[in-house]
C-alpha cells in the first residue's frame, strides 16, 4: 500500500487549523468589546478642601475593576489630571493614578486609595516605595483617612467637570 505523506500532512494541518478557527472568532469577538460595553455603573463625586477641588468619576466595571478619571484643581499650582484602574478589596479602592501636572507631558504614576464611608470616598495618605519603576503603597504600614485632605462627596455626573 502506497502512502502520499504530502496529502497526509496536508489533511491533517487543515483539519487541526480548521478546528480551532471557531474558537478564534469567539475569542477576536470578546477581545472587541470595549471597557464601555461592560461598564455596569458610573459614579461622580467632587471633593473641596480650601481653595482646592477635586473631581472623580468612577466606572464599575461588571469584572469588578473600576476604571475613571480624576482631576484635582490647585488653585496655586498646575491641576493633576488623569486616569485611574483599580479595584476593591474589602471598603477600601486600590488604584493606580496616571497623571499629567499642568501643561507639562511627562506622566506620572502614583497608588492612591479610598476609604468608603457611607456614599462618601476618603483618599488616604500613606507611606510609597518604589521598586523597578512602580510606586506601591508600603507594606505592613497603615493608610491614614483621617489626614487626607480630600473627602469625595457624591454628585449628579451632569454637573461634574469632568467628561
Amino acid at each position: 500500500m502506497k502512502t502520499n505523506i504530502p496529502a497526509i500532512l496536508f489533511l491533517v494541518s487543515a483539519v487541526f487549523f480548521g478546528c480551532g478557527s471557531g474558537q478564534e472568532g469567539k475569542q477576536s469577538q470578546q477581545n472587541n468589546e470595549t471597557a464601555e460595553d461592560l461598564i455596569k455603573q458610573t459614579q461622580c463625586y467632587v471633593a473641596i478642601d480650601g481653595p482646592d477641588t477635586a473631581y472623580l468619576n468612577l466606572d464599575s466595571r461588571a469584572d469588578g475593576k473600576i476604571s475613571g478619571k480624576l482631576l484635582i484643581d490647585f488653585s496655586e499650582k498646575p491641576d493633576n489630571e488623569g486616569g485611574l484602574d483599580g479595584e476593591f478589596k474589602g471598603d477600601t479602592l486600590y488604584v493606580n493614578y496616571t497623571f499629567t501636572t499642568g501643561e507639562s507631558k511627562t506622566i506620572y504614576k502614583n497608588p492612591l486609595a479610598f476609604l468608603k464611608d457611607n456614599n462618601r470616598l476618603l483618599l488616604g495618605v500613606g507611606e510609597i516605595e518604589s521598586y523597578l519603576g512602580k510606586s506601591y503603597f508600603k507594606k505592613g504600614t497603615a493608610i491614614d483617612f483621617e489626614r487626607g485632605r480630600f473627602k469625595f462627596d457624591p454628585i449628579d455626573c451632569q454637573d461634574q467637570k469632568l467628561k
